[in-house]
């Protein structure tokens, strides 16, 4: 189970729709959210704080007032939600039951269906939460059953596609990141798999970055000339459980030739992990691992001045 991270002021008010004078005026008046501190002073906000805050938003959304929401215990904001919300929307749709549903609905060829499923569900938990606790495992999922024989070719590209159109369509509806640092994300020549690249895309902006997304299959020197172009601080590429894993090597080292010095470059995938990553190149295992190393990367730039 992936710990979901705190989040700062600007992550949450593009996460739940709140205002920055908003958060700051509730946490004066009514004592919540209750936002720590880090090292360098800034607010961060505990997961469960902004659960709760989404929560709070729907209802004043439906008309409710605020000071009558934070004076609320959890079960009566539950009873707060008028009859046909009160389970979908103020409890969070168990992963495992949305993934049993996705299955269903692809092998049912039901693509109308199928979309709103996972766009309601996006909307219910919020882009964060939905990216770390629903696509990661239902990915899982999709694959086994294909390699299972359960699904067809075409039933898993199905999924696929519907996925990639629908966290397209999240990041486009976001407001630009315009922080530091500026991520390249790509894939290399033959590598047509770009789901998880989408993935830590979300996250990032989220996160207040400046993604610039090449797409798949750009050419190595390419790559190089978009780097410079856009002053990139980082190249984020990724490899798939289906790319030749003896490929991986050559094409890393060459890209970390072909990179200025300062420029990092960030690899993750199934087909990276089961390669030797060379040296000067950050591996990263899993979604976590991204948010990690954007903090790792803003620390050191801190650390710095």
């Amino acid at each position: 189970m992936i710990t979901r991270p705190e989040m700062n002021i600007s992550t949450v008010e593009r996460d739940t729709g709140l205002g920055k004078d908003t958060l700051r005026v509730w946490e004066r008046r009514y004592g919540f959210p209750q936002p720590t501190r880090d090292h360098h002073g800034e607010r961060v906000y505990p997961a469960e704080q902004v659960e709760r805050l989404r929560l709070i938003k729907r209802l004043i959304d439906q008309g409710h007032r605020p000071g009558k929401l934070f004076a609320a215990s959890e079960a009566e904001l539950a009873a707060l939600c008028s009859p046909c919300l009160a389970i979908k929307e103020c409890d969070p749709e168990p992963a495992e039951k949305l993934v049993r549903q996705t299955l269903r609905l692809v092998k049912a060829h039901d693509v109308p269906a199928l979309r709103q499923a996972l766009s309601q569900a996006m909307m219910r938990m919020g882009l964060q939460s939905f990216v770390l606790d629903v696509v990661a495992p239902l990915n899982q999922a999709v694959g086994e059953a294909w390699m299972n024989g359960e699904f067809a070719v075409f039933e898993e590209h199905l999924y696929t596609e519907q996925m990639k159109s629908l966290l397209r369509q999240a990041i486009g509806r976001l407001p630009p990141g315009g922080g530091q640092p500026r991520i390249l994300l790509t894939t290399v020549p033959e590598e047509q798999h770009i789901l998880g690249l989408l993935m830590a895309e979300v996250l990032l902006v989220l996160d207040g970055a400046t993604c610039i997304s090449l797409g798949t299959q750009t050419p190595l020197f390419d790559i190089q000339m978009a780097a410079l172009a856009h002053r990139a601080d980082i190249v984020a590429v990724s490899f798939s459980g289906a790319f030749p894993v003896r490929q991986v090597l050559p094409l890393l080292s060459q890209l970390r030739q072909l990179l200025p010095a300062p420029v990092e470059l960030w690899v993750g995938g199934a087909g990276a992990q089961r390669a030797v990553t060379p040296a000067g190149i950050s591996l990263l295992s899993s979604l976590q691992a991204v948010i990690d190393a954007l903090a790792t990367w803003r620390n050191s730039r801190r650390g710095g001045d």
